[in-house]
């Protein structure tokens, strides 16, 4: 398969090039590896299906499995929430696509998934692809072959069905100077955003697989949200996803703490955790920890595979319980389908799927599935907990911090109370 090789090898191109430091502490985390949750397979929506243009896509309802947001009540502890989330994602001869939403429906977890639009894209089409400030047809991470793209919408189909977030990582996955998207105009990111959308929406004509089914999803009011290649480009990336109507972006560093709004979208940045060994702290993706092991090759010292994998896993680990123990603030978390070193940091990112995702109070969910909880809150409650530092607990107590009564809802807002009938 061609697209096994280009994907694969675009997986490093489209890795994080941002590494942040800062001090960290060590030590050993926790374990516990509760019985997975068995998960009901996925169903197709009730409702009629509606095709839209080729019939590349399609309404069909309401997104099944997605739970209605809740506003805290006064003085309840919030949840725990986990995002974890993958760049570029595609399927190809590993499987990892099929493979982690396997993993995610035995944990009760639901994911994002950032689609990289030119998956959808065969080769030979490939100059319909025209992206901003390089010449038509160009892509740092290849396109895709016709076997891939049916892999990878179908994979795309059954995410979505089972409640999964379907993103996008957009195109051509451009870095550094020369037309990197850190050097994007507005419009540039308009143009790039309008491309990604527009390959998901063709990928039959495309192709030329009339007869396959459908995505179940209006791509258009499906996405809204993204992670920009390198973690470059946000400035303006972010005016452009404002003007779209997009509700959140992942494309910065952060710490450990309660999200706020940056330019009218939810910051859910990636996160510094604790780097085991370390005087500082890692960035929450497999290809930082990568760089930080074994530099920018992926072939490492084999002897060193396993403990680079329990490094991550230690580290991502200590950062889960430094908020489930302390602020609460969400976690959030990056990877690419990759076999980086041996495959060693999706074995770890397996196992702290299966070690966080079933315990009390943890909610393992969608960028979407937390955007819309963040939106159902009192602002005044998100204010007290955003004056959390990384780690820090109430001193009196989740009752006494949060006892204070929420103002009510605003109509139309998840977690607004249900209107009233009027009598006949």
């Amino acid at each position: 398969m061609a697209a096994t090789h280009r994907i694969a090898a675009g997986s490093v191109i489209a890795a994080l090039c941002a590494a942040s430091l800062a001090g960290c502490g060590t030590g050993t985390s926790r374990q516990e590896t509760p019985a997975p949750r068995k998960a009901k397979p996925a169903q197709a929506p009730e409702s009629a299906v509606r095709l839209i243009g080729d019939g590349s896509t399609a309404y069909t309802g309401a997104q099944p499995h997605l739970p209605r947001p809740e506003r805290l009540r006064p003085g309840q502890k919030p949840p725990q929430f986990v995002v974890f989330s993958w760049d570029g994602a595609g399927e190809d001869s590993r499987k990892l696509f099929s493979h982690f939403r396997k993993v995610a429906r035995a944990n009760n977890a639901t994911m994002t998934y950032f689609l990289s639009g030119v998956y959808l894209l065969p080769d030979d089409k490939r100059d319909r692809y025209r992206p901003p400030q390089h010449s038509p047809g160009r892509s740092d991470i290849g396109f895709n072959d016709r076997r891939g793209i049916a892999a990878t919408v179908k994979q795309l189909r059954l995410a979505w069905l089972e409640g999964n977030e379907i993103g996008t990582h957009f195109n051509g996955h451009f870095c550094g100077s020369g037309g990197g998207v850190g050097e994007w105009s507005v419009q540039d990111w308009k143009d790039e955003i309008a491309q990604a959308k527009q390959f998901v929406k063709t990928w039959k004509t495309n192709t030329g697989m009339k007869n396959a089914s459908p995505l179940p999803f209006d791509y258009d009011k499906e996405l809204i949200g993204a992670r920009t290649p390198c973690l470059e480009g946000q400035r303006n990336f972010l005016k452009a996803a404002r003007e779209l109507g997009f509700r959140y972006d992942t494309s910065g560093v952060n710490d450990q703490v309660w999200p706020k709004k940056k330019y009218g979208l939810w910051d859910v940045s990636m996160q510094l955790v604790p780097f085991p060994g370390h005087s500082y702290e890692q960035l929450t993706m497999d290809y930082n920890f990568m760089v930080s092991q074994s530099g920018t090759t992926t072939r490492g010292n084999p002897a060193m595979h396993r403990f680079w994998g329990d490094q991550m896993r230690y580290g991502l680990l200590k950062g889960f319980y430094r908020a489930y123990d302390g602020n609460r603030a969400p976690l959030i978390i990056g990877n690419h389908f990759e076999s980086w070193n041996g495959g060693t940091y999706m074995r770890a990112v397996e196992e702290v799927i299966e070690t966080v995702c079933t315990k009390k109070e943890v909610r393992c969910v969608s960028f979407r599935q937390l955007v819309d909880w963040l939106d159902a809150q009192d602002p005044t409650t998100l204010e007290k907990l955003r004056t959390l530092k990384v780690g820090e607990a109430p001193k009196q107590g989740w009752a006494s911090f949060l006892a204070g009564r929420p103002a009510p809802a605003p109509k139309g807002v998840p977690g607004a109370p249900a209107a009233k009938q009027r009598p006949e």
